[in-house]
């Protein structure tokens, strides 16, 4: 019998080697080759173009079954998940260690649990007492709830198959998932695919929903081969920093809804609680105006949420090296508006240290940020507060114009909601909205003649 050969997988882009090294040939990344097991069922080869039976294939337009979504019983989950959860779907939830996916999951699980629905949850991590124990803190323990700790997939399908389908099997999570058809340790590449694989099928077959909780890597990026994304139909990333009490559910790939969705929670004695209204977390605690203090309405998907974005300026001796820190922000574009301010306006930064920052942990990626940054870094520069009741908005160019941004509507609309009374940016870009002044700004030069014109 011949040996098999030896396969070097990549963590990261699932490129195949016949040899380890160091670095994989196709992404360039170090140290993510890792071996895979040889499949012991399906080594021999055959041919495959007869003996097996024959498709019934569809038109586009052929009559089907509308897939009605089942709600979670939590608001900001069903908002991530673009209305619910649809029958057969499968889930990839991922986190950093304790920041609240079980949390989240239990009380969804316990919520649908309590609506009549057949929920299955299965624990590779925890024993039963320690989950138990988190449902009585939760004040969950009477959720009738099917609850086991298991790490066979072979057991798991095997307890499915002799009732009836439950309508969400939580499995937490897949990296201590076991399939005995793989040889090789739980959370390899080959077991976690092997896993994911069977759990799915099993999904689409039954109509069961699926969610799968996965491990994360000190980057940040959900562990175990990047395959494992490509076969579910959604991936949720669980974000939030452990020093501040809000979290982020961010649908990061979605086929049955959008992908610029959130739904925020704020982590409390009792369990996660909804925040329907997030910019009121985001903006708390002003109360006096400060220099170097402005907001900005961002968008997350359909929902606009207001941010406070911080800067200081602090003046060196000549000599000094200044320092540029940034959170929450691309560090790059801070340098791009830093280079506008200087080479447009005439302002010096080169001899100051510069910190930015967006408060409450919130992560900006949003280009209509630029305006709001601007008029931070020169009240800060200049030492004169923005307006308290004011809003910033806008994308500035390399020339210095302050560009349109989208769904500038939808943010003026929120701001007066929440008794801001006047608005900044672009030229033509406000919208009639009452009790909400809008002022143009035609580009950072009058920003900058505005801000130091202010008492």
């Amino acid at each position: 019998m011949a040996k098999p050969k030896r396969r070097y997988i990549c963590t990261e882009c699932g490129g195949v080697s016949s040899r380890w090294q160091g670095q994989c040939p196709d992404c360039s990344e170090w140290n993510t080759l890792v071996e895979e097991a040889p499949e012991t069922k399906f080594t021999a080869k055959h041919d495959l173009s007869s003996g097996g039976r024959a498709l019934a294939f569809e038109s586009l337009d052929a009559p089907t079954k509308p897939l009605d979504r089942r709600s979670t019983g939590l608001a900001e989950f069903d908002r991530a998940l673009g209305g619910g959860l649809v029958p057969g779907c499968a889930i990839l939830m991922g986190g950093e260690p304790g920041i609240g996916k079980s949390t989240l999951l239990l009380q969804a699980a316990a919520a649908i649990a309590k609506a009549d629905g057949d929920v299955v949850y299965v624990s590779g991590e925890e024993a039963t007492g320690q989950v138990r124990m988190r449902a009585k803190r939760l004040g969950l323990a009477d959720a009738p709830l099917k609850l086991a700790a298991a790490t066979s997939v072979r057991d798991i399908l095997t307890t499915l198959g002799k009732g009836t389908p439950p309508d969400l099997l939580v499995v937490d999570s897949i990296q201590t998932m076991h399939s005995d058809m793989i040889d090789g340790a739980p959370g390899t590449v080959s077991q976690v695919r092997a896993s994911a694989f069977e759990l799915i099928r099993y999904a689409k077959e039954t109509g069961t929903c699926l969610v799968l909780v996965g491990h994360v890597t000190k980057d940040g990026n959900i562990a175990g081969p990047r395959v494992l994304e490509h076969m579910v139909d959604a991936v949720m990333s669980f974000e939030g920093e452990r020093s501040h009490q809000y979290r982020i559910l961010r649908s990061l790939k979605n086929r049955f809804g959008a992908v610029d969705e959130i739904g925020v929670f704020a982590m409390e004695g009792h369990g996660l609680a909804e925040v329907s209204n997030p910019s009121s977390l985001f903006l708390s605690g002003r109360e006096e105006p400060i220099a170097g203090s402005a907001v900005f309405p961002a968008m997350e998907g359909t929902r606009p949420v207001l941010v406070e974005i911080q800067a200081l300026i602090v003046r060196l001796q000549s000599g000094a090296t200044p320092r540029r820190a940034v959170v929450g922000w691309d560090s790059g574009r801070l340098a791009m508006l830093l280079a506008v301010l200087e080479s447009r306006c005439g302002l010096s930064f080169s001899t100051a240290e510069v910190y930015l920052n967006v408060a409450g942990g919130y992560r900006l990626s949003d280009p209509a940020a630029d305006l709001a940054v601007a008029a931070a870094l020169v009240s800060a520069l200049a030492d004169k507060p923005l307006a308290a009741d004011t809003i910033w908005l806008g994308e500035v160019s390399l020339s210095g114009e302050v560009r349109p941004v989208a769904h500038s509507s939808l943010r003026l609309r929120e701001a007066a909601k929440l008794g801001f009374k006047s608005a900044s940016g672009p030229v033509d870009g406000g919208q009639e909205v009452k009790k909400l002044r809008y002022t143009d700004v035609g580009g950072v030069a009058s920003l900058v003649d505005r801000v130091m014109a202010t008492a």
